[in-house]
């Protein structure tokens, strides 16, 4: 089966799972964003003694995934539903968890599928990554207000020209209602200019974002860490495509790198300084090769960061 969608930072993701627990014992490892299953294939190709849960909101994906590894159902099962909400119930219920993988991206496979709504010249405007949910792309571009349309190209596309951008779609829709992505994105390129990327990219993140509500998803996977108590050495990998994302990412691993939970305004620590709750795998995040974004484009905005639990 040829993959639809080529899973970014291969290796080091084997890498950063790769310690004696999950070599010599297993354990059960949790796929947050299954998708089309690559990186849990190549997981359970180098770790016989490993079981993983995948979770996706993609109906789509997980026939796909569940297709592509139906050689492991002894070792391999699946999760419908949002991440956040089904990893608090893994966490709650299951023992013996030594990983949490997340790929906080959209896939190829939705990219390309022009149905899906996602890309500059498809005839709709969706971008829902579970088709079920509200409201889509459509829906917010044709009935969000001026100020939140703002908003949402402020702050989820850091946008610029935020409130130029705003207004035209405005105006246009007074007109006629803007049913498709490439309308859409034919209108931002009559207004707006870019030197180094077609000039809709920043917004059609910036609604991918607000329909998915990706930022949110991911700030409700991260806080379940602050109270639930994880497995010693168990490691939380991250892949992150934006800097939105990163930011978030990087300022909770801070956090819990930390001794100190008091407020960073008081004059002197009253925690006891014994609330680390693990350390930050790599001081920098990992980036893709150059042989690698030569192969697969996509992945050279992919960033990986990585952190242990210690008991």
């Amino acid at each position: 089966m040829n993959p639809p969608h080529i899973s970014v930072l291969k290796q080091e993701v084997l890498e950063t799972f790769d310690h004696e627990i999950i070599k010599q014992k297993g354990g059960i490892l949790v796929d947050c964003t299954l998708g089309f299953g690559g990186h849990s294939l190549m997981l359970l190709e180098k770790y016989p003694q490993l079981k993983i849960i995948g979770i996706d909101q993609d109906k789509e994906a997980i026939a796909l995934a569940k297709k592509r590894l139906e050689s492991f159902s002894g070792r391999f099962s699946i999760e419908y539903g949002r991440f956040s909400e089904v990893l608090k119930q893994i966490l709650q219920t299951k023992q013996n968890i030594v990983g949490i993988l997340a790929d906080i991206g959209v896939s190829s496979m939705q990219f390309d599928r022009k149905e899906r709504g996602f890309c500059f010249e498809s005839e709709f405007l969706d971008m829902r990554m579970d088709p079920s949910q509200s409201p889509s792309a459509k829906d917010i571009i044709n009935s969000y207000p001026l100020p939140e349309l703002e908003r949402i190209f402020r702050d989820f596309g850091e946008i610029r020209e935020y409130k130029k951008l705003a207004h035209c779609i405005v105006e246009l829709r007074k007109k006629e209602k803007i049913i498709s992505a490439k309308t859409l994105s034919q209108l931002i390129a009559r207004h707006f200019k870019h030197p180094k990327i077609h000039p809709a990219t920043l917004a059609f993140q910036a609604l991918r974002i607000e329909v998915n509500n990706e930022l949110g998803e991911l700030e409700s996977m991260l806080k379940i860490f602050d109270s639930q108590k994880m497995q010693d050495t168990s490691r939380l990998c991250i892949i992150s495509f934006h800097s939105l994302e990163d930011r978030i990412i990087k300022n909770y691993f801070k956090k819990w790198e930390s001794p100190c939970i008091c407020h960073p305004e008081a004059l002197k620590c009253e925690c006891g300084k014994n609330h680390q709750k693990g350390k930050n795998l790599y001081k920098k995040p990992l980036i893709a090769s150059k042989k690698e974004v030569q192969s697969n484009p996509r992945a050279r905005s992919a960033k990986l960061r990585a952190f242990e639990f210690l008991d």
